[in-house]
């Protein structure tokens, strides 16, 4: 796409808190840096949200011609990782990459894309320890028996992302025992070293940095002083990302990101979701019981910024629907295969699906109403193939064609539909199978009985066992000579 017609797209600014055109600091460019997992345990569904929908987001910016540089970082030096790390026996670093192979793993099996760049705070402490001396330099920051804090008093514009009020947070914080802050809201940029701790060298002694400039001093590194767009959980805004704001700008002197952009939280049984509450579910074990890409519909079908409300049978509900658009899918492939196409017009304007697609993920990456263009989009093939509006079926395998490729369009952005539709169909009845204590060898003997009933024109006792396998929990399709079969709803 040329920059000199770039696409109109808008953005909610936590920043502003309004919609803003999205306008890249350079033509067509954008450096987007998201705040990745602190790998000390694995990854909850309420994170995978979040990196989900900056998948799908950077997948929609590049689709829309955007030149996009994603940058999601590792936090593998902090408290949580170390206290674990003593649980477990392990060095903190060992224990971090571990959690990041894990975390790798379990991001392919939901089909996110690979950031361009991953960094782990542990092979930053060069970028990390200069910014902290920049702020000393500057009378920003100040060392303190080895520790090093910023000065939030130093900084005027303190809470303007969360919009919080600096006089009362401060009379809601405490130093607490150890720290040798000046003030409550003061926040480390580094702190000394402790026995059995990991501990890097610095002008300030042998210690690690804080949780915020990490950020800070990455970003930096691989955007530059200002970024296009940055973003995270909601649960981020206030202090992670009202600190890293706060460091930066102090630094650079510049706005440090011009959008900021928060995915909103999920809620588990009408609480919001929480490791330090104890009521989480972990991406690997929604993986075990639920098809990847059934997840990544959940987590669409809900606008980004918006509460999304997880139960096993939202789960279930969205493989449901997956699984009909496979069907539908299965039943496209099969008639373009065995119908001739040629030249000539269709039935429909095919591409207005993905103009209507486009239409909502301009308008703030409304996943929402995409979702409900895409299941249009199945709709119409589903009618297509049931109730053609034509007798020509040449003109109808056309439009079928089309449809087709727009569904190829919108897989490249939701990263759905890009299984073979037959192989997915087969995962999904084998998992439901075995949730449900089938016995497949059973129900292929009785569906073979079946098959040599219908032959002998034996339809009563054909009947009678399309009954019996009903009654154990198992529909069956007869198509094109053949029989289909999958476990009931």
């Amino acid at each position: 796409m040329s920059s000199a017609n770039p696409p109109q797209i808008k953005v909610f600014n936590t920043l502003s808190g309004q919609k803003e055109d999205l306008v890249p600091l350079k033509p067509m460019t954008l450096g987007i840096y998201v705040c990745g997992p602190t790998v000390y345990s694995y990854v909850h569904i309420g994170n995978a949200r979040t990196f989900t929908s900056f998948d799908v987001i950077v997948r929609y910016l590049r689709y829309r011609g955007f030149e996009v540089t994603y940058v999601r970082n590792y936090t593998d030096v902090d408290d949580k990782i170390i206290q674990a790390a003593k649980e477990s026996g392990e060095s903190p670093l060992s224990l971090a990459a571990r959690f990041i192979v894990e975390f790798e793993k379990e991001a392919a099996a939901l089909g996110l894309m690979p950031p361009d760049v991953a960094p782990k705070v542990s092979d930053h402490l060069p970028q990390i320890i200069s910014m902290i001396a920049q702020l000393i330099e500057r009378g920003i920051a100040y060392a303190s028996q080895g520790d090093v804090y910023f000065s939030v008093s130093k900084y005027p514009e303190y809470a303007k992302l969360s919009k919080r009020n600096v006089d009362e947070l401060r009379a809601g914080e405490r130093v607490q025992p150890g720290e040798q802050k000046r003030e409550p809201l003061d926040f480390a940029l580094w702190k000394a070293a402790k026995p059995g701790e990991p501990a890097w060298d610095s002008p300030w002694g042998k210690g690690r940095p804080g949780w915020h400039i990490e950020c800070s001093a990455m970003a930096a590194h691989y955007l530059g002083e200002t970024l296009d767009v940055h973003g995270g959980g909601r649960d981020l805004i206030f202090p992670h990302h009202e600190n890293e704001i706060a460091q930066s700008e102090a630094v650079f002197h510049k706005p440090f990101a011009r959008y900021w952009l928060h995915v909103g939280f999920l809620d588990l049984e009408g609480a919001k979701m929480s490791k330090s509450l104890g009521n989480v579910v972990l991406l690997r074990d929604a993986l075990a019981k639920v098809d990847p890409e059934a997840l990544r519909l959940f987590f669409l079908s809900t606008h980004y910024r918006h509460q999304l409300d997880f139960s096993d049978k939202s789960l279930s509900d969205a493989e449901l629907r997956m699984e009909y658009f496979y069907e539908t899918l299965s039943h496209v492939n099969e008639r373009i295969a065995n119908s001739s196409v040629g030249e000539g017009p269709t039935t429909e304007d095919a591409e207005r699906y993905l103009r209507e697609f486009e239409r909502f993920m301009d308008d703030d990456f409304n996943s929402a109403g995409a979702t409900g263009v895409i299941a249009a989009l199945f709709t119409a093939m589903n009618t297509l193939i049931d109730r053609p509006p034509v007798k020509d079926r040449a003109q109808v395998t056309r439009t079928l064609v089309r449809l087709r490729e727009q569904v190829e369009k919108i897989s490249t952005i939701t990263g759905l539909f890009g299984d073979d539709p037959a192989a997915w169909l087969l995962r999904r009845r084998e998992r439901a199978v075995k949730a449900k204590g089938i016995d497949s060898a059973q129900v292929e003997k009785l569906i073979a009985e079946r098959s040599l009933h219908r032959q002998r024109k034996n339809f009563a006792e054909a009947d009678r066992l399309r009954q019996e396998l009903q009654s154990l929990g198992v529909e069956v399709m007869d198509k094109a000579g053949r029989t289909l079969w999958k476990v009931s709803c």
